[in-house]
């Protein structure tokens, strides 16, 4: 259907699901994937260059991944922190059911996947990782964003990774503007035409 979007809570089409072979955190994986779902047929090129380009995430503590889709970034800070505790949020009902499935499989024991009101509202996050649903449209990704970054621990990192062509130096600009003086906002990569931004919570 023509308004069938991956960010849909429940997507119409048929499910289609399909096996893919990636690597994720140094593995080689066989992971599951379904019509209906943001880059089905693998690791898309955005989360390549940002799992490329960030420092390992916290060590423990509560990490999260933001727009989860069938579950890539939130299993490969599963696998790399073991200690931490791994959230993986996304609306769409049916990437949670392939991304529960799919940790499962990685053997990422440290992730749970859930809808956003689902996260304990008192939960504070040390690192942040996030390929953000850009193609929501820019109200909607601004309020998903600050939603999630004034939940950083002070001293928490996030990064997140833009296409340049869909906004991603504008987007810093204004995550600088509407976040304040407690966050600091730079670019900290540019590859394959994507921009990587990090935010960190000072005091």
């Amino acid at each position: 259907m023509a308004n069938d979007h991956y960010f849909s809570a429940n997507p119409s089409s048929e499910v289609r699901e399909r096996q893919v072979h990636v690597t994720l955190a140094g593995r080689g994986l066989t992971l599951s994937t379904a019509a209906g779902v943001f880059s089905p047929d693998g690791v898309d090129r955005g989360t390549k260059v940002l799992l490329g380009s960030v420092p390992p995430p916290a060590t423990d503590g509560a990490l999260l991944d933001v727009g989860c889709g069938w579950g890539p970034i939130a299993i490969t800070m599963a696998l790399e922190s073991p200690d931490a505790q791994v959230w993986g949020v996304d609306v769409n009902e049916r990437v949670l059911g392939l991304a529960r499935a799919n940790a499962a499989t990685a053997g990422a024991t440290n992730v749970t996947v859930a809808l956003p009101d689902e996260v304990p509202a008192d939960l504070r996050f040390r690192t942040m990782w996030s390929n953000p649903p850009i193609r929501v449209g820019k109200d909607e990704l601004h309020d998903i964003l600050l939603t999630w970054l004034p939940r950083l621990e002070v001293g928490g990192e996030a990064w997140l990774v833009v296409s340049k062509d869909l906004g991603g130096d504008s987007l810093q600009r204004w995550l600088r503007d509407a976040l304040g003086s407690d966050f600091t906002v730079s670019r900290a990569s540019t590859d394959k035409g994507f921009r990587v931004i990090r935010v960190h919570r000072g005091a």
